[in-house]
């Protein structure tokens, strides 16, 4: 799939984007944000942690993204008892006295894990050295992985008990830290008329694996001015408490602050949010549009903020 230039392929992805929102929004009802976020990592070839109580459809909405790119999904759910091999697959021996893979659910575009915290640390590792390298190991063979290749985790944030946090240097992993809100009293409304009546609503396919990749490349090819990148990385420097750049709130508020790939996933995706709202290059809006989900998961509040009742949102505002 080529274009002429590089102008028509981003009006090609601006036009299919509104296509995406219109057939998504056959199925989830609101939560806009949380689907433009969800896209744009989609296209920025990132991942997403998305963070909200149980019910706000967050499987039905990778369901949903899986179906209208055409891209095959698998549901892993997280427990206690998960090992590495339910994630990544096995070595068995065959009829034939030989060992072979089985591949396991991480072979797949889309992967939805599941309340990604209820799992311990070995088995939350496997699928994070799979969203890092796109490739899995086993018995010291290496099995590359189809792309697009997509990691949804969710996180639970009420119950932690019995729950195994994700460290700094693996949440790093992620593009986004998307919360999820409840919905609006009238979206509900909608939700639970469409969700109790026996009406099957269809999705379309819009777009298919090979044109994602190809519309991932365009994103990285999408020029940015020095002010606009000198803009991303500065925000970034403000939050490290012990950088030339920290505010004196910044000082005070935070412990440790964003590392290099928050810059590089400002910007990324600061392209992306800019074609997608039908220019050809991204401004500081751009950049801004997107800071609190790439920055929320990575810095680290002081007591002193939590004691002032302050969220990282509030910080990451006060940066702007």
């Amino acid at each position: 799939m080529q274009y002429p230039s590089d102008v028509e392929a981003a009006d090609a992805l601006n036009k299919a984007y509104k296509q995406l929102r219109a057939e998504i929004g056959k199925v989830i009802i609101g939560q806009d944000e949380v689907v433009k976020f969800v896209l744009i990592s989609i296209f920025s070839n990132g991942h997403c942690l998305l963070v909200g109580v149980p019910g706000l459809a967050k499987t039905l909405l990778v369901q949903t993204v899986a179906q209208v790119l055409d891209l095959d999904f698998k549901r892993i759910q997280f427990t206690p008892d998960l090992m590495p091999s339910d994630i990544i697959g096995s070595e068995i021996l065959g009829e034939d006295r030989n060992f072979k893979f089985i591949p396991g659910p991480v072979f797949s575009n889309i992967i939805l894990a599941d309340e990604i915290n209820r799992t311990p640390p070995k088995t939350q590792a496997a699928l994070l050295e799979a969203m890092q390298e796109k490739a899995v190991t086993a018995a010291g063979i290496t099995h590359q992985l189809s792309k697009p290749f997509f990691v949804l985790a969710t996180q639970n944030p009420i119950e932690q008990e019995g729950t195994y946090p994700l460290p700094e240097a693996q949440l790093d992993r992620f593009m986004f830290n998307v919360s999820l809100d409840y919905p609006s009293f009238a979206e509900e409304l909608q939700v639970v008329k469409n969700t109790t009546s026996s009406t099957q609503t269809k999705v379309n396919h819009i777009l298919n694996a090979e044109q994602i990749v190809y519309f991932q490349q365009l994103v990285r090819n999408i020029p940015v001015t020095d002010n606009v990148l000198e803009y991303a990385v500065k925000l970034v420097a403000k939050t490290r408490p012990n950088g030339e750049f920290a505010a004196p709130q910044v000082k005070r508020l935070l412990n440790w602050g964003a590392g290099p790939r928050a810059s590089q996933y400002l910007i990324l995706g600061a392209k992306c949010h800019a074609v997608l709202n039908g220019k050809y290059s991204p401004d500081i809006e751009d950049v801004r549009a997107i800071a609190k989900p790439i920055l929320r998961h990575r810095i680290v509040r002081s007591y002193h903020a939590e004691a002032d009742g302050l969220s990282t949102d509030d910080i990451i505002e006060g940066l702007f």
